[in-house]
């Protein structure tokens, strides 16, 4: 199998689309094996996309196709992702991430040397996804979490869907492989380039559901579920200084409430 690894970002107004970028690319032992697909989703008016301009222009990310959407006729993140994976051209391995992550030294051979060892332990087709340990871009590294994390169950939210939340991996120092999972994160989704082809997204998701229909369709695909035993990378889960699709698509977000509540009614008769 290739080592070239497909990287999804899905990208709505974020300031930290740069910075996540730039640390991806200094922190991978092989960063001429990384190939970048951005949906980028921009308001002309922010001052941070000349930086992401003139690093483009500068080459900086090697590899890369940036489709650009003016923020006001994206259609939501799944609809984003969809649009990335148009992108796949056979790269032997697929990360997914969101646009505000920072990454340990040598992340790229970390996830593949899990990815083997559990092919060596009989999953033909491993996934690695968590809720990963969060960062502050306000106090970089200092307040980086110092544990990986796992999905847990927390419960049921009104609408149907599962709600989980993270939790430490507390024997991660004694582990050689990854822990067995039973929830999927879409902002951290390492595995084989062909599950871009394989468990496409559904464009007409816009939030809740999103998770849970790409587990069991991972699953039901012949993948199986892992989080990573050791960090990898770190998310900001704070959201603050960066304006979310929901801000500016209220009507859209209307249409999903509706959408929820006649999904709880049926289920209900």
């Amino acid at each position: 199998m290739n080592k070239r690894i497909f990287i999804s970002v899905a990208a709505y107004k974020d300031p930290e689309l740069v910075n996540t970028l730039r640390d991806c690319v200094n922190n991978a032992k092989h960063p001429e094996n990384l190939r970048f697909s951005v949906c980028w989703q921009f308001d002309e008016r922010d001052s941070f996309n000349e930086e992401f301009r003139n690093s483009l222009k500068n080459k900086e990310f090697g590899k890369i196709t940036v489709l650009e959407v003016p923020y006001h006729k994206s259609k939501g993140t799944c609809w984003a992702r969809s649009q990335i994976q148009q992108q796949y051209s056979g790269e032997g391995y697929s990360l997914q991430l969101d646009s505000h992550h920072r990454f340990v030294k040598d992340w790229d051979v970390k996830c593949i040397d899990m990815v083997k060892k559990l092919q060596k332990k009989g999953f033909k087709k491993p996934l690695l996804t968590a809720y990963v340990p969060e960062y502050d871009p306000d106090n970089d590294p200092a307040g980086r979490a110092k544990e990986p994390w796992q999905l847990s169950f927390d419960r049921f939210i009104p609408e149907g869907a599962v709600f989980f939340l993270p939790c430490s991996i507390h024997d991660h120092k004694s582990r050689t492989t990854p822990v067995r999972a039973r929830f999927f994160s879409a902002h951290f989704v390492f595995t084989l380039g062909k599950w871009v082809e394989e468990v496409p997204y559904d464009p007409n998701y816009f939030f809740h559901g999103e998770e849970i229909s790409l587990a069991a369709r991972s699953y039901t695909h012949g993948y199986d579920l892992f989080h990573p035993h050791e960090i990898i990378c770190y998310h900001e889960y704070t959201r603050k200084n960066r304006t979310k699709y929901w801000d500016d698509h209220t009507d859209q977000l209307k249409v999903e409430k509706k959408t929820e509540k006649n999904w709880v009614e049926r289920n209900n008769d």
